[in-house]
């Protein structure tokens, strides 16, 4: 079996069965969006899941400033989405770096939904301060894109793939602190899609 298919099918039944706290029940899952360029460092923790008939239409970042020479620059350390359902909210985050602070929620406009990610991620430096994932990208159903407060280093990659209709949950690799080392905090993202 390929490196890394056994870890995937584990996350997909999980998905399909598993329950968040706040649902009433399993989700008609549909599938899971990534990018290719994510971090290198650090693992993936547990998925969380807008509650049932909920989606997310919006979003916000922790980031930590630029802390300058000599400090330990993290940039991104977190991701909330903002799942909605009529007039109701319910914000739902998976694990999230230490550093930084949260903005504010920006909004997919006209009732739209998250439906595709890109992030921005600085190439490993060796020796050197990383970064990894500095920034984010949403496309909204309606075709809007929203950028996220991040940093700038590093370059956006390719889109995620679509959902057909909205993103409903999220799962981040986050690098734990690692003491006097340097620390990158959030590397990488995963977004769930669901029908219903």
């Amino acid at each position: 079996m390929e490196q890394g298919t056994g870890a995937k099918l584990l996350l997909l039944l999980c998905v399909a069965h598993c329950r968040h706290s706040q649902a009433d029940g399993p989700r008609d899952q549909e599938s899971v969006i990534e990018v290719t360029n994510g971090g290198p460092w650090g693992d993936w923790a547990w998925p969380e899941m807008c509650p049932e008939g909920y989606f997310a239409s919006g979003f916000s970042l922790k980031v930590e400033p630029v802390q300058g020479i000599p400090g330990d620059d993290t940039a991104l350390n977190g991701i909330r989405l903002h799942c909605t359902r009529g007039g109701a909210q319910s914000v739902i985050e998976s694990k999230s770096g230490r550093w930084g602070s949260w903005s504010e929620p920006m909004w997919c406009p006209n009732r739209s939904f998250l439906v595709a990610f890109a992030l921005r991620v600085e190439p490993a430096v060796i020796p050197g301060d990383n970064t990894a994932a500095n920034n984010l990208r949403f496309r909204c159903s309606d075709g809007t894109e929203l950028e996220g407060p991040g940093l700038n280093w590093g370059e956006f990659g390719e889109w995620s793939n679509s959902c057909s209709k909205g993103v409903c949950g999220l799962q981040t690799k986050i690098e734990e602190p690692r003491g006097l080392r340097d620390d990158t905090a959030l590397n990488d993202l995963r977004l769930f899609c669901c029908h219903t």
